[in-house]
């Protein structure tokens, strides 16, 4: 199911439950002001350009989300977006991210995971994106995750040489770009 913009604010409770699951274990390791400010982050989000919110749910609940928004013309600073932008340099940041879809969060609970739940969540996110253009960042040291965008098809941008630092960028598997 997909939601969009404010809507999500519903489900603020379901989805920040849900977040702080699967962000406070390894490798992760949120700590509890971190998983708190996400539901305050989810208010803020909703109003940004393009938001979406994809969701997927059981009787037990949300077992697993994805948020989305397009990424502005000036590229953010704040967050990991300079980590991103010291690896790709100015030029490929406009080219491959500037106006695509940028995924932010993807959740998938541990009892709903290595069922297609992360790979639903992000087909059916991304299955608007302008031009086919998606990315997203996950951290360097989550191996795992790094691994399982791999095995859904998902394109590592490559560092430029001596930039590599501490996340990973993705292209969706339709970039043109990928």
């Amino acid at each position: 199911m997909i939601c969009y913009g404010p809507a999500v604010l519903d489900l603020t409770d379901e989805l920040a439950d849900t977040y702080g699951e699967v962000f406070s274990a390894p490798p992760w390791n949120e700590d509890e002001e971190t998983i708190r400010q996400f539901a305050v982050r989810l208010q803020a989000d909703s109003r940004r350009a393009g938001f979406r919110t994809a969701f997927a749910q059981s009787p037990l609940g949300v077992d697993g989300f994805a948020t989305a928004w397009l990424t502005p013309r000036t590229f953010p600073t704040d967050r990991a977006y300079g980590q991103v932008a010291a690896q790709l340099g100015r030029q490929r940041v406009r080219e491959l991210l500037v106006g695509a879809l940028e995924i932010d969060e993807l959740a998938v609970r541990p009892h709903a995971r290595g069922h297609g739940t992360g790979r639903a969540l992000l087909a059916e996110i991304t299955a608007d994106a302008p031009d086919d253009r998606a990315w997203l960042l996950t951290a360097r040291v989550a191996t795992d995750t790094v691994a399982t965008y791999h095995r859904l098809g998902w394109h590592e941008v490559k560092p430029l040489p001596g930039t590599e630092n501490g996340v990973v960028v993705f292209l969706a598997p339709n970039h043109p770009s990928a």
